[in-house]
């Protein structure tokens, strides 16, 4: 057996409902090393970081072949298992869905997270569209989170469900729901989803404890720890120039 495979088996092991794997998402080697020293299990970049730190914004604006090198510097940094943030996939069709998942996987990656909305405006693809996307994706991916932004459109967990069903039986692996923060919807999508949940930390969100508790088994922090860092930068610089 590969590294690569060893190590992708190892990241499905994590995803346990009620013991959760938290990832503090990364952009670059740089903050690949200071959380893989923190203790990480794994890492997980977040698209809006890597498209910020690089003079992106989010939204596939960043080249897809920028983004992939980075995630080639990303994985020499650090011998955990990495999952790349792809967006939508890259891609209008699902051959070219299935290419860029290709390209993330031989770049080294063991997972890697892939949206049912479109980029440019934000609105749901169609359920049966985006189990054709998985389908191809499924083909060269060891993990695929898919990503449902249905809460990003007021939708409810019924809604939630259809997809999370649909897209198990396309192969995907993880249901991440971004958007959601109410306790209850989170226990009752963990309890009925057939894929494990990945929960997205937010202003709202509830604590990792009670997240545990209604069966969550992966807890993502998104832009958040770039956010954090780039706070940090900033307050230093102001301090360094004597400015208020």
């Amino acid at each position: 057996m590969s590294d690569q495979k060893r190590k992708a088996e190892a990241f499905r092991a994590l995803h346990v409902a009620g013991n959760p794997l938290v990832l503090f998402n990364v952009w670059d080697a740089g903050s690949t090393k200071a959380v893989t020293s923190a203790g990480a299990k794994a890492i997980a970049t977040g698209s809006w970081s890597v498209a910020s730190a690089n003079g992106f914004a989010d939204g596939e604006r960043i080249p897809l072949a920028l983004a992939i090198d980075n995630l080639r510097r990303i994985v020499a940094a650090t011998d955990l298992p990495v999952t790349i943030d792809l967006e939508s996939g890259y891609g209008e069709t699902p051959a070219q869905v299935g290419e860029t998942i290709r390209l993330a996987i031989d770049a080294g990656a063991v997972g890697c997270n892939l949206e049912d909305s479109f980029p440019a405006n934000g609105s749901l693809r169609d359920i049966r569209e985006q189990c054709d996307r998985i389908r191809a994706a499924r083909q060269s991916a060891f993990f695929l989170n898919v990503r449902t932004d249905v809460f990003f459109q007021n939708g409810s967990v019924d809604q939630a469900l259809e997809r999370a069903r649909a897209y198990a039986d396309a192969g995907a692996d993880g249901l991440f729901a971004p958007g959601l923060a109410n306790i209850d919807w989170i226990a009752r999508l963990a309890a009925e989803s057939p894929l494990p949940l990945n929960i997205m930390v937010g202003n709202d969100t509830p604590p990792l404890r009670a997240l545990a508790e209604s069966g969550v088994a992966r807890v993502s922090h998104g832009p958040g720890p770039y956010v954090l860092a780039m706070k940090a930068l900033e307050e230093a610089a102001r301090a360094a120039y004597g400015v208020r």
